[in-house]
């Protein structure tokens, strides 16, 4: 046997997830952690089932998305109901091995040391790809940080199901060459109380030590483009469309606030259904908010979409932006938070869970909603939008404390601790 490469002979690092794509959060924190990682000179590579990283780097494996249609039809088998049939067991088997092989291949191709599993080992949307993983580990005793985002028990859709046996084993799974990170501090609790695995916390972050670049007049005319008018104020809501973003609140703030405004809301709704997105639809009619759905042309990269129109990025359109909206009632972190301070943009926050445990406590000024909209949030937002002097405080003192506690430097401090840990990690096996 031959001892796996730690601490600093770590030279290759293969981020496994179901997407590694777009901007959603997850992807995105996995560009933020492989920037960390190859500013101490280690090489990143990609494994999902949807990739838009360098092809050099990449191991695409279609089945490892949670939208495959076998993938699908197996979440459809096993959640919402609590008996699953023999065959959608011998499915999920047959997935796992070939995705196994797949894992193998992967670490094999690349010469890989470290494995960071991305939300692949935390919530159960491809099955298959989180047992494929565990076994992989636990065969291997491969070297493996599991970054956990969105756990299963934190979901409504996934309390009614057919796999706790699976859910036991691999979201999370316990194996010893697993170090386990969370992006809160109730996640470790929770984690700690239900399967008494022990993690470290490594919240959210941005390159808050450079700030973002002078805009170069690409997005220029985003406001034209958009239809918002000079006068009007551009309220961003830049999140996905889905129940727990709270969109009626900010819906209800621009109808209160009594000033000529768009609500722009930044992406669609995604993997959840288009339900709700129909409700936001109807109540900004009943409220009479101009709502703009622009996810057709807000991407991760700059372009043209198919009938000639200018796709801007998210950094594109946070400069224009005169207020940002996000009201969620849950939150695994808080992303969109900190993209509004790196901004500095005023921000109007509900006052969910880890907000108040994790970010509040730190001393930031926001308008705050604690589940509902106040006479009082209505003021201090027309008050902020109206006094520059006080919104210019307001997002400066933010942006210092988001330097403290939400920078870049943390997230190296936190990676750098755990590549020097003395841990030796032995492999007994063989890829041929």
């Amino acid at each position: 046997m031959d001892e796996l490469k730690v601490a600093g002979q770590i030279k290759h690092v293969g981020f496994i997830s179901t997407r590694i794509a777009g901007t959603d959060g997850v992807s995105l924190e996995i560009g933020k952690w492989a920037h960390v990682m190859e500013s101490f000179g280690l090489k990143c590579f990609y494994f999902a089932g949807e990739l838009d990283r360098s092809p050099e780097r990449s191991y695409l494996v279609q089945e490892a998305h949670f939208t495959h249609p076998d993938i699908a039809e197996i979440n459809k088998k096993c959640f919402g109901v609590t008996v699953r049939d023999r065959f959608t067991t011998r499915q999920i088997h047959e997935l796992k091995g070939m995705l196994k092989d797949h894992l193998y291949a992967f670490v094999e191709r690349f010469d890989i040391d470290l494995i960071v599993a991305e939300n692949t080992l935390t919530i159960p949307m491809n099955i298959p790809l989180g047992i494929a993983l565990t076994e992989f580990i636990a065969e291997t005793n491969f070297l493996t940080i599991a970054h956990h985002h969105d756990f299963y028990w934190e979901r409504d859709r996934f309390a009614i199901n057919a796999v706790s046996d699976y859910l036991r084993m691999a979201f999370p799974p316990d194996l010893p060459s697993i170090r386990h990170l969370v992006i809160n501090s109730f996640a470790d609790k929770q984690l700690s109380f239900r399967t008494g695995i022990s993690a470290r916390i490594a919240p959210n972050i941005m390159d808050f030590e450079n700030p973002p670049p002078a805009a170069d007049g690409y997005a220029s005319d985003v406001r034209q483009s958009l239809g918002i008018g000079e006068d009007e104020l551009f309220v961003l809501q830049p999140t996905r469309v889905v129940k727990r973003k709270g969109i009626e609140h900010a819906i209800e703030l621009v109808h209160r606030l009594g000033m000529r405004a768009k609500l722009v809301i930044s992406h669609a709704s995604g993997d959840e259904g288009d339900d709700y997105e129909r409700r936001i639809k109807e109540y900004s009619e009943l409220m009479k908010v101009d709502t703009i759905f622009v996810s057709d042309t807000i991407g991760e990269k700059r372009g043209t979409t198919p009938d000639g129109r200018k796709i801007y990025t998210l950094e594109d359109i946070y400069p224009y932006a005169d207020l940002v909206t996000y009201p969620s009632t849950f939150e695994g972190f808080g992303n969109a938070f900190l993209e509004a301070i790196y901004f500095r943009k005023p921000v109007v926050v509900n006052l969910y869970s880890i907000y108040l445990v994790d970010i509040k406590p730190k001393g930031f000024s926001a308008i705050e909603l604690d589940g509902y909209v106040t006479d009082a949030a209505v003021r201090k937002t027309r008050q902020i939008l109206e006094d520059h002097e006080l919104r210019k405080k307001m997002v400066d003192q933010n942006y210092e404390i988001a330097k403290s506690f939400f920078s870049y430097s943390v997230l190296r401090r936190r990676i750098k601790s755990f590549l020097e840990e003395p841990v030796t990690v032995l492999k007994d096996f063989d890829y041929y």
